[in-house]
């Protein structure tokens, strides 16, 4: 795979990738940035195997990849919906895809992305009785509060 052998920290899409690919993205610590939305919005059911790439130790990121020509999805609760029935993530490892795990593909994992003493406390607040209705409920969990920085701005 391409990405490995340029030493990319990130390779996207990956709807394409064969055992060999991933083999090589774990050996080259890649992380694979999976984008469900975009797969959904142009009509294809070809998914990344997003399984296969966990059971590899691929710390797998999914984002929205929102843009008007190949992915109209704004609302990750919708992409970690797809990630749960089209690619086989439990919502646990959703969640940690779309927020540690971000996190780290950015090079910022030690100061956003998860809730602990010494970061930036970014988070959402839904209105759930558990974490798993969030990608379970589909189109339908909006945050009933946002906060930055530690201040709620929504």
């Amino acid at each position: 795979m391409l990405a490995a052998s340029l030493g990319a920290a990130t390779a996207d899409h990956l709807e394409h990738t064969d055992a060999a690919s991933i083999a090589a993205l774990a050996a080259a610590h890649v992380q694979p940035v999976l984008l469900p939305g975009s797969v959904y919005s142009i009509g294809s059911k070809h998914y990344p195997p997003a399984r296969t790439m966990i059971d590899a130790g691929l710390a797998v990121v999914l984002a929205t990849d929102f843009n008007p020509g190949s992915s109209p999805v704004a609302s990750m609760p919708v992409v970690l919906s797809l990630a749960c029935t089209q690619m086989k993530m439990t919502p646990a490892e959703t969640i940690t895809a779309a927020t540690i795990n971000a996190a780290w593909s950015l090079n910022l994992g030690g100061e956003v992305g998860s809730l602990e003493p010494g970061k930036s406390a970014d988070f959402v607040i839904h209105e759930a009785n558990d974490y798993r209705e969030i990608p379970y409920f589909l189109g339908t969990q909006r945050p009933a509060m946002v906060f930055a920085r530690g201040e709620r701005i929504a």
